[in-house]
């Protein structure tokens, strides 16, 4: 989870929404990282989860069987879809979204029967660290934006 809040505090660092995510295989090795990158690349799709699982697809030899994402925040409908449909055994994460955790707060997607496999979670893993980061970040986006209301009011 250490090298995900990594991945998360560099992505705050470009802007983006402090989300990092560390795809790592059976073995305990890391397969592949990723970041929210929606504003960089233009691209809604761009969560910290499926950059690393398409990184990760580019991994000789990965084998999707086994492995776990550890996450800063819970997935949301789509990154558990895209952790559903690529087969990953885990997901860890860090703090909860009562807005759109997938995983476990508002939707339970890896333990739907109806799907064609399922995902274990955990979630609160360094919940504390992964919690300020996101709630630092908003702080400061909401102070700046305020900033700029005054300054062009003026």
């Amino acid at each position: 989870m250490e090298l995900a809040l990594d991945e998360a505090r560099a992505a705050a660092d470009i802007g983006e929404v402090p989300v990092g995510a560390v795809l790592v295989d059976g073995d305990g090795n890391v397969v592949a990282k990723g970041r929210n990158r929606r504003e960089e690349r233009g691209d809604p799709t761009a969560h910290a989860e499926v950059e690393a699982l398409r990184d990760g697809s580019h991994f000789p030899g990965w084998r999707r069987e086994g492995s776990t994402l550890y996450v800063t925040l819970e997935p949301c409908p789509m990154c558990m879809g895209a952790l559903v449909n690529a087969r990953v055994s885990r997901v860890v994460f860090g703090a909860w979204d009562s807005k759109a955790g997938a995983a476990k707060t508002l939707y339970r997607m890896g333990e739907d029967p109806r799907l064609n496999h399922a995902v274990d979670s955990q979630g609160g893993v360094l919940e504390g660290a992964c919690k300020q980061l996101l709630q630092s970040f908003f702080k400061e986006l909401r102070a700046r934006r305020k900033e700029e209301r005054n300054t062009s009011e003026r």
